[in-house]
């Protein structure tokens, strides 16, 4: 598996964030206000990763105090984190799109109501992203000594 790139990442919350734009331009009058649920679940998925990830370098590290950690277990958290990278960042993008719509309505209350949620709920995915980054960097073996010599 190949480390994700933060340039693909970026291209997709880009294309998200004009499709969506585009499409709430479009149907913002018939759609419901934004729940601000989004906000607080996505930074909690982004403290639990960031702590895998911290986690797992120190066990992968063989830190005095912790066990070593099954390879499985790190393929699984590799795949977790490149799958909560990539949904961060079409999530952010969506949510980009709608806060980039109603920034421009902020005299009007439920507009700038959605502008604070979504602009929140961006915020996260960044973060999120942010945090899966770390955990596939964490996930990577450590080269060793000895390969140097030879």
């Amino acid at each position: 598996m190949r480390p994700t790139r933060p340039g693909v990442l970026a291209g997709l919350a880009a294309v998200f964030a004009i499709l969506t734009w585009a499409l709430v331009r479009r149907f913002y009058s018939e759609l419901p206000t934004v729940p601000w649920t989004a906000i607080p679940t996505v930074l909690l998925l982004a403290v639990g990763e960031f702590y895998s990830g911290w986690m797992t370098k120190a066990r992968i590290g063989r830190r005095p105090g912790t066990e070593p950690v099954e390879p499985l277990a790190v393929a699984r958290l590799a795949a977790l984190a490149k799958a909560s990278a990539y949904g961060g960042a079409v999530f952010g993008g969506i949510f980009a799109g709608f806060a980039f719509y109603t920034a421009a309505l902020l005299d009007q209350e439920v507009p700038r109501r959605d502008f604070f949620i979504t602009g929140g709920s961006t915020l996260a995915c960044v973060l999120l992203v942010c945090a899966a980054l770390y955990l596939e960097h964490c996930c990577k073996v450590p080269k060793d000594p000895s390969d140097d010599e030879r």
